[in-house]
């Protein structure tokens, strides 16, 4: 059902991309075009939101960009709390005057993992803040199961996309340039 939703909105690309891990790919999920559809984020959430909600969740935290809608479709299912983290001078930080509690519950949610680098800065700027964070969720996994959060991981697709290292790429070799997708530089 996700790769379906995937495909419909044309979430899944093809081509050279520079992922925000400084990997190179020649695929690339844009789930912001699956937030394009109301209907699909819906469905989305939902589904996420199930795999999560024996966790007992209060407030659900996603790093902007991936996680800003995803972290709002779960929470209103969960009937918890929703905010987002951001960075500010290249550190993810709480603004806009959001805040947790000491021992608050919280979920971390994310579109797309890859390297899980994100989520891991999220989950150390919640626990210095004072909340247990229970469980992380994203849409798609596709760091091939190699990431530890430290606590569990659902998520609602795998998906074993090829990533490769900037001087081993075959697509570099090629010539065939790329482009540098997500919040930090596709359009």
């Amino acid at each position: 059902m996700i790769e379906e939703i995937l495909e419909k909105t044309g979430a899944l690309m093809e081509g050279h991309f520079v992922l925000s891990s400084g990997k190179h790919s020649s695929k690339y999920v844009q789930c912001a075009r699956l937030f394009e559809f109301p209907e699909y984020g819906d469905v989305v959430g939902k589904e996420l939101a199930k795999l999560l909600e024996k966790y007992d969740v209060k407030t659900v935290v996603g790093p902007a960009m991936g996680g800003v809608i995803l972290s709002y479709v779960v929470a209103r299912y969960l009937k918890a709390r929703a905010l987002f983290a951001e960075r500010e001078n290249g550190v993810m930080k709480l603004r806009r005057g959001f805040h947790v509690k000491s021992g608050e519950r919280v979920a971390v949610v994310e579109d797309v993992v890859t390297t899980g680098g994100s989520v891991k800065e999220v989950i150390e700027l919640l626990k210095k803040e004072g909340a247990t964070v229970v469980c992380v969720g994203a849409i798609i996994d596709r760091s091939r199961s190699k990431v530890d959060f430290g606590v569990p991981f659902k998520k609602l697709l795998t998906l074993d996309l090829p990533t490769y290292e900037p001087d081993e790429c075959p697509l570099c070799k090629q010539g065939i340039p790329s482009m540098k997708p997500g919040s930090r530089g596709l359009k």
